[in-house]
């Protein structure tokens, strides 16, 4: 019998949280901010708060304590909000052990630090002397989609292989197929930046612009994530996987994609703080990553032209017709 910990149970939490429960092996123990999301798993079994209609297995427990929810858990599976990330393992750190496994599903950037997930953890941790066994999961996987059962493949990533063949061996079943990978700094940031690429693919889309647009975003927007994810040590061809490529195109086409519906509304001319407050505490990872990715962008010395643009659209309230009209109008020069 394996016990696992999810720690977030916003729309992401709870899918990931039915892929494990689905399995009569896994005792999960969903751990949820909000008293409502508890009362109403405990009481209809399903979060009717952020992923309505869903049955959830009988082997998820939800629970608001948090050491209730850790107590020998072997496997910990992060997927609260990034913001969340470094105040909510300092809380937990000391309730963990050297031999739990943490599996990070939060895509993206620590603010101000500039850390991918796996890093803020790490950091943590280590001020608790515990070494600890970090891997990260993403890759094209709406959580409506993955809660339905509809076939999903992603990728789990650790420098550790054994660390990295214990998420696949937790998740994987015949409907959530599991990869590996031994790129963390790759699959994290390909799944951290698509979600920026996908909030302009939105505004276009909020502007009315067709498909020959979209596209050329899509493949600019790859270019500029694969610049800085090779000038943090990551590999090129990661981003032609699941979690570079295949995210990125899901989450700038689907309609689905929170981050894609932020950049619609912004392309209709709604001002961000509307678009938010208007989400019912709904988490767009890439307006809070924007900033964040500029900053470790300018660290590296890298060019990313699409990112600023997006950044001066959601910090500076810049209107995307203009923002647009700079980028087409940029120097021109070869494609590779």
């Amino acid at each position: 019998m394996s016990r696992i910990a999810v720690i977030g149970a916003g729309a992401w939490g709870t899918a990931l949280a039915m892929v494990l429960g689905r399995k009569a092996t896994n005792r999960v123990k969903l751990w949820a901010n909000e008293l409502e999301v508890v009362e109403s798993i405990a009481v209809r079994r399903s979060n009717d708060h952020f992923l309505p209609g869903f049955v959830l297995p009988s082997t998820i427990e939800a629970t608001g304590d948090l050491q209730a929810a850790l107590n020998r858990a072997e496997i910990v599976v992060s997927v609260m909000p990034s913001q969340h990330c470094r105040s909510l393992f300092e809380r937990m750190a000391p309730l963990l052990t050297a031999e739990t496994t943490i599996v990070s599903c939060t895509k993206g950037l620590e603010d101000g630090r500039l850390l991918r997930m796996t890093e803020v953890i790490a950091e943590v941790l280590k001020k608790q002397n515990l070494n600890a066994r970090v891997g990260a999961l993403s890759g094209p996987s709406f959580a409506k989609e993955v809660a339905r059962g509809d076939p999903t493949a992603v990728t789990a990533a650790s420098a550790d292989r054994t660390v990295a063949v214990a998420i696949q061996s937790a998740f994987n079943d015949s409907r959530f197929r599991v990869y590996t990978n031994d790129d963390v700094i790759g699959v994290e940031l390909g799944g951290a930046l698509k979600n920026i690429i996908a909030i302009a693919a939105g505004v276009c889309d909020g502007l009315g612009l067709g498909h020959n647009s979209v596209a050329a975003l899509i493949t600019r927007g790859l270019a500029e994530i694969a610049r800085l994810t090779l000038a943090c040590g990551g590999r090129l061809d990661t981003m032609s996987g699941l979690a570079g490529l295949g995210d990125l195109v899901l989450t700038c086409t689907g309609d689905l994609s929170r981050n894609r519906t932020v950049g619609v509304e912004l392309g209709k001319g709604r001002r961000l703080s509307d678009i938010i407050s208007g989400m019912h505490g709904a988490v767009a990872e890439g307006v809070m990553t924007t900033k964040a990715a500029v900053g470790l962008a300018r660290s590296k010395n890298v060019e990313m032209p699409i990112t600023e643009q997006m950044f001066a659209i959601l910090e500076n309230g810049k209107s995307p017709q203009e923002a647009i009209s700079e980028l087409m109008a940029r120097a021109t020069k070869a494609e590779l």
